[in-house]
């Protein structure tokens, strides 16, 4: 027998693969991205839940964060309380003004975002009838910022807005003390070195992480002693822009948050509105690394207010006699 003949016949006598063992394939979601679904929280805040030994399934305490359940069969409670599966998704521009902490509740009882969203505010804008679920910030603006921010009960969406590998285009004006030089905001374009993390924690352990900052969009848009400038981020380090221009010696005085994604501050100083689902898609866009456009002709909202003309004072004319009083 020859060797083709041989190779034919065991080629032929192979048996076929056998098929994948389904019974080892997972089953059901993680149960972080369900908590983030059902709006507990984002899906970042949902893993530290169930580390916390928040969350129970079918009876017992899990602390697992590679736990998969089924919310249409196992019950799955939260604090004690059973979830009925996930909220409606819903989607909301804020502007927050300066002076409130972009938390749910903060321990020095300082103003929160959530209660620009109130109930008689609530009312307004989507009817006397309904309720808002319970909605969670899209990253963070300090105390002292202002400006677009976004409020929803997608965690999944929220976890990949707030990626910095996704690149999501977020633009702020800001004014600073003094006026740097050319060579310095060059620095700001091409990257500068800053400290990572809360300045607090810096200064408590003394030691310093730095990092280097991602190349950034940088327009002066107002002159003068203090001049405003027009910058453009894709990432979102704690107090970035502060650190970045303390970096070449100038204070911030003022940053306004004007533009996320696609989208661009439209409602006023403490309003907000919920999305239309093209700008829902959009941003799904943005988070998935796709490139989106915004609005070309900015909003009043994102527009710097027109500088008032310093007053006139009086003054006499020369050689004329001083008015008189009225007896």
């Amino acid at each position: 027998m020859s060797f083709s003949a041989v190779r034919k016949h065991t080629t032929m006598s192979k048996s076929p693969a056998p098929p994948p063992n389904t019974e080892d394939a997972p089953i059901g979601e993680r149960l972080q991205k369900i908590l983030a679904r059902a709006g507990i929280a984002s899906r970042r805040a949902a893993e530290t839940i169930i580390l916390e030994g928040r969350v129970q399934v079918n009876g017992q305490t899990v602390t697992e964060l590679g736990t998969r359940a089924d919310i249409t069969r196992d019950h799955i409670r939260v604090d004690g309380k059973l979830l009925h599966g996930p909220e409606p998704t819903k989607y909301f521009m804020v502007n927050k003004p300066r002076g409130y902490v972009t938390t749910l509740d903060d321990p020095e009882h300082r103003p929160t975002v959530m209660q620009l969203l109130g109930q008689d505010k609530q009312k307004k804008i989507i009817g006397e009838h309904s309720k808002f679920p319970r909605l969670y910030p899209v990253g963070r603006l300090d105390y002292l910022s202002e400006g677009l921010l976004l409020m929803t009960n997608d965690g999944e969406l929220a976890n990949k807005l707030s990626k910095a590998a996704t690149g999501v285009l977020k633009t702020y004006l800001v004014k600073v003390s003094g006026a740097p030089t050319p060579e310095a905001i060059d620095q700001i374009r091409r990257g500068i070195m800053i400290d990572r993390g809360r300045l607090a924690d810096t200064r408590s352990t003394g030691r310093r992480d730095r990092v280097l900052t991602q190349p950034a969009k940088v327009e002066q848009v107002r002159g003068g002693d203090n001049p405003w400038y027009e910058v453009t981020l894709t990432e979102g380090r704690n107090r970035q822009l502060r650190k970045m221009f303390e970096e070449i010696g100038h204070h911030v005085e003022k940053i306004r948050r004007i533009g996320y994604g696609a989208l661009t501050l439209d409602v006023p100083p403490g309003g907000f509105r919920e999305l239309l689902p093209g700008e829902v898609q959009a941003l799904s866009r943005a988070a998935a690394g796709k490139k989106v456009e915004r609005k070309k002709v900015l909003p009043e909202a994102a527009q710097l207010k027109k500088p008032v003309p310093p007053k006139r004072k009086f003054r006499p004319r020369t050689g004329a006699p001083p008015r008189r009083r009225p007896s």
